[in-house]
């Protein structure tokens, strides 16, 4: 039997990320889900981003779980009677 191994990966996403303004703030959106926040200030623009979600050298990633290939698990099977 073989079972599907997941791990973390850093995934890009900036080309899904879209702004809105709302109650003066500018909201950032990645499928229609908020996913944070910019702010302006004297050193420039800052990004408060949800947990999940990173800004780097002016692009965007998600944290999302990746199949990496399978594993093989022991089962025991009873081939005689038919069973495993």
């Amino acid at each position: 039997m073989f079972k599907l191994a997941i791990e973390k990966q850093r995934v890009e996403i900036t080309n899904r990320v879209t702004g809105k303004f709302s109650d003066g703030q500018f909201h950032l959106y990645a499928n229609d889900e908020q996913i944070g926040r910019m702010t302006s200030g004297p050193d420039g623009s800052k990004f408060e981003l949800k947990e999940g979600y990173e800004h780097d050298q002016n692009r965007f990633y998600q944290m999302a779980d990746i199949p990496s290939g399978t594993t093989q698990q022991y089962v025991d099977c009873d081939d005689e009677n038919g069973w495993c």
